[in-house]
């Protein structure tokens, strides 16, 4: 099972990056930016509405509240700028969670039912919680290999790199 100290990190890691890729794909005009290129969900645009599509799905059924979001698979904001806004809320929420989340919280069973077809689930909630930064790692690896092949970098994104995790000695 994992830890409050390991979810902890994993929030910080995921709004590093989010803040870190948001500014990369921002330099981009919207044409590039929503542009179909070939992956999973075409664009850089909309892989970024399903990063958060993801992170608002699961962060609702972990705090039991009802969140408002789209259809699987469907964009949730077409604007950039408050694509932007909501990344930056909902990276603030998710750090809150990891602020009061507990040992029992994690020891728990999460039942939920799916977004993706409709049947009712019973997960370890470590193991949700686990799936909700891996998801977003996942996405962000596909967003990273867009914004390479569209002539950008994404710098360094490996945990260790992260400001605050690693102390070099000489």
């Amino acid at each position: 099972m994992i830890s409050v100290e390991y979810c902890q990190l994993l929030a910080r890691y995921n709004h590093w990056m989010n803040e870190r890729l948001y500014a990369v794909v921002s330099e981009f005009s919207e044409e590039e930016r929503t542009r179909d290129h070939g992956a999973f969900f075409g664009s850089m645009h909309r892989t970024l509405n399903h990063i958060l599509w993801g992170d608002r799905v699961w962060l609702a059924r972990f705090t039991d509240q009802t969140y408002p979001v789209a259809a699987f698979g469907a964009d949730m904001y077409a604007d950039f700028a408050e694509l932007t806004r909501e990344r930056a809320a909902t990276d603030t929420a998710i750090l809150d969670w990891t602020g009061h989340v507990s040992p029992a919280w994690l020891a728990g069973t999460l039942e939920y039912r799916s977004a993706s077809d409709g049947r009712n689930r019973h997960l370890a909630k470590w193991v949700a919680a686990t799936h909700l930064f891996q998801h977003a790692t996942h996405h962000r690896g596909q967003l990273a290999t867009l914004i390479k092949q569209a002539g950008r970098d994404t710098g360094i994104t490996d945990l260790p790199w992260m400001p605050g995790i690693v102390t070099v000695a000489d």
